[in-house]
Order: structure tokens, then C-alpha cells, then sequence
């Protein structure tokens, strides 16, 4: 099994994540998710994999999602106009997003990966 991350390296949550990875000798390549972010339709696919909401994929403790306000302004906002703003900035993306084609994670806790990524 071969993941794809989609990650930030200057992100703790993502380095830890990785290391996890590592130490398990998990099979991954890397995206940098702000240099080269997941195309919208990447997105809806991940979003659709996840079985998650659009908004958990935000990164609600990001300085630019504070910013743009987007506490208050997710509320208005449909699904495709949520996916439009993931898609214009890695930077309001959650990370990292792990995948294997059909399983997706968002975040990093060590039992989820437990559960989903040591097969």
C-alpha cells in the first residue's frame, strides 16, 4: 500500500504524521500542499472518500482562515462554493490529508492511523 500525503513541512501536526509513518514504515509520497494544493476535483474526491463534511477539511486555526473571517461566513456557503475556496489556498486546508485511493484521513491522531493505515 502506497499513501499519498498531502502536507505542509513546517506544520508540527504534519511532521508528526510523517514521522508516524516512518517509524511504521508506511510506503508514502508527499504532496506539499501549499506549493501544489489538491485541484478541486482532488478535493470533492477526498471530501466524498472521507465520508466527512466539507468544513472539516478546513483549517479552522490557520491564520488565514481567520482572516477571511470564515468562521461566520462557512455558514452561508454551499458545498461547491466551500470546495472553490479550499481549492484557491493550501493554506486553509486541514492537514495533513492522507490517502490510499480509497481511504481518507484528515488530521493526524495516532489511533485513527492505527486503525486505518497499519493493515
Amino acid at each position: 500500500m502506497s499513501l499519498k500525503v498531502y502536507q505542509y513541512p513546517r506544520c508540527g501536526t504534519c511532521r508528526k504524521a510523517v514521522q508516524y509513518l516512518k517509524e511504521k514504515e508506511i510506503a508514502f509520497e508527499d504532496q506539499h500542499i501549499v506549493e501544489n494544493p489538491p485541484s478541486r476535483v482532488e478535493l470533492e474526491k477526498l471530501v466524498k472518500k472521507s465520508g466527512l463534511p466539507v468544513r472539516k477539511f478546513f483549517n479552522t486555526s490557520g491564520k488565514k482562515y481567520r482572516e477571511l473571517g470564515l468562521k461566520d461566513r462557512l455558514k452561508e456557503m454551499d458545498e461547491s462554493e466551500m470546495l472553490d475556496l479550499l481549492a484557491s489556498d493550501g493554506m486553509l486546508i486541514k492537514r495533513p490529508i492522507i490517502t490510499d485511493g480509497e481511504n481518507v484521513t484528515v488530521g493526524f491522531k495516532e489511533e485513527t492511523f492505527d486503525e486505518v493505515w497499519r493493515k
